[in-house]
């Protein structure tokens, strides 16, 4: 994991240590929290138009970081607790998407690509 990443775990792992939140720190817990923080930071964005969610007021978009910031707590703890990489889990991500979207036949469709075959 790139060391930004890795310090915002231990600093994390930390928190919840001396807190003794270990015990909630459960991964369908920590799923749970990430689900519920990524739907209030829906809740910000959900009825602005595309130009208003991209720019956004002051007040807003310091809601949007805090909400952000949430996000990726519980998605960097989730991940330590179950001894994911994240940074290596998105390059194999986008690998695997850069195999299934050609841009040849996807440039500008939103269409779903087939799943790739075993």
């Amino acid at each position: 994991m790139s060391t930004e990443w890795e310090r915002l775990a231990v600093r994390l792992r930390e928190f919840v240590r001396v807190r003794d939140w270990e015990q909630f720190h459960t991964p369908k817990n920590l799923a749970m929290a990430l689900a519920g923080e990524v739907g209030e930071l829906v809740a910000e964005l959900q009825w602005l138009t595309p130009e208003e969610s991209r720019d956004l007021d002051p007040a807003t978009l310091a809601r949007v970081r805090a909400e952000l910031g949430d996000v990726a707590g519980y998605l960097v703890r989730l991940a330590d607790v179950l001894g994911v990489d994240l940074v290596e889990a998105a390059h194999a991500k986008l690998d695997e998407s850069e195999r299934r979207y050609d841009p040849d036949l996807y440039r500008g469709s939103a269409r779903k690509a087939p799943p790739l075959a075993p």
